[in-house]
């Protein structure tokens, strides 16, 4: 399957997967906002369902580029349990977005993890934006490779910006 998601497929198709990961969910963004999903007739900060999978014990890698602003960092701080169990790294040459969800999907795409790329904004307050979802083992296994590749320090010996980095891998 390989199927063109744009605009607020965004949060129909990509969001609602991330949120039944089962074992693992990988995050790469460039842009890091507060951005909020649906929960029954409410609105909660997308931090809440990733505090959730990790209860359930889903393996969470987020990959970002810059610190994310303060309304992030509040909610942030209401979930500790993000403070000790999510994975996360700070890289500022990231500027793919991939997602990777139980090592069966993955999305490749413009989608930055904000509410205006990936969230639960109106029609005229998005971004326009387009990718891919597929569970082709060729292309899972790529994006995977590349993450990981990324998140475990391998291109960082020939960096050149190791000065703005925040959480020097190697």
């Amino acid at each position: 399957m390989i199927q063109y998601i744009q605009d607020t497929e965004h949060y129909t198709e990509i969001l609602s997967r991330m949120m039944n990961a089962r074992r693992l969910l990988w995050i790469a963004t460039a842009d890091l906002k507060d951005l909020y999903v649906k929960q029954n007739d409410n609105a909660v900060p997308f931090l809440k369902k990733l505090n959730d999978l990790l209860k359930r014990g889903v393996e969470v890698r987020l990959l970002h580029a810059k610190e994310p602003g303060q309304p992030f960092r509040d909610d942030f701080d209401k979930f500790p349990l993000l403070w000790s169990e999510l994975d996360r790294r700070l890289c500022p040459r990231v500027h793919c977005k991939l997602i990777a969800i139980d090592s069966e999907f993955v999305y490749i795409g413009s989608a930055n993890m904000t509410g205006a790329g990936m969230g639960m904004k109106s029609e005229n307050r998005r971004n326009f934006e387009a990718g891919i979802l597929t569970d082709e083992p060729g292309l899972v296994d790529s994006v995977m490779s590349h993450f990981d590749n990324i998140w475990e320090g391998g291109r960082c010996t020939k960096c050149g910006r190791k000065e703005f980095c925040g959480d020097k891998i190697k």
